[in-house]
């Protein structure tokens, strides 16, 4: 994903991975027409900074154009490379600036998903004004043990709608499949909920 910036290296929870450095790239497209995921959720989650939100607000929770996609899952030319993107809605506020952080997740012996490691989130990064829908994307480079079975990684990431410093509305989501990214996804079209690397 363009452009990238190399972050510290870090042990990952599962134990069998580590991150080689992680090449984060967020970066903004506008659509030309246009906290921790709970472990059994595959759709955006709510954490409105008002008790209830508005129909305005409800309406950028619910649209089509908020979703989470793993658009690079160990490609030939990227091995042990995840990239996650996202998107989101713009509130039809130029003002206003919309955020994406981007985390990577992994299935325990449980099946829970747990967060990787604190070095496998990008913190949050501006991709664009609330006047259109936005996307940005991250791609994460992993060092897998030797001799250990692959692991099970999805991503999840997390929306901000601020308006100045203020967070409006705020969401996340895991990534599922069919999703359309315009940038960075390897091959081309590729979108899948989950990757195992190892």
């Amino acid at each position: 994903m363009v452009p990238s910036t190399r972050l510290y290296a870090g042990v990952a929870a599962a134990g069998a991975l580590a991150l080689a450095g992680p090449s984060l790239g967020a970066c903004a497209a506008a659509l030309a027409s246009t906290g921790t995921a709970p472990a059994t959720s595959t759709s955006p989650t709510s954490t409105s900074t008002s008790k209830r939100p508005s129909a305005r607000e409800r309406a950028l929770l619910d649209s089509h154009e908020l979703w989470a996609t793993i658009d690079v899952c160990n490609p030939a030319n990227q091995r042990n490379t995840v990239g996650i993107r996202g998107s989101m809605p713009g509130d039809g506020r130029p003002h206003d600036t919309l955020y994406m952080s981007f985390r990577l997740q992994y299935m325990n012996a449980s099946k829970q998903w747990v967060d990787l490691s604190s070095s496998a989130s990008s913190g949050f990064v501006a991709v664009g004004g609330g006047s259109s829908a936005r996307q940005g994307g991250t791609s994460f480079e992993l060092k897998p043990a030797p001799h250990r079975p692959a692991n099970t990684l999805r991503g999840v990431v997390d929306f901000q709608w601020r308006r100045s410093r203020r967070i409006v509305l705020s969401a996340a989501a895991p990534t599922t499949a069919g999703h359309e990214s315009l940038a960075g996804a390897d091959p081309a079209g590729f979108s899948a909920a989950t990757c195992a690397i190892g």
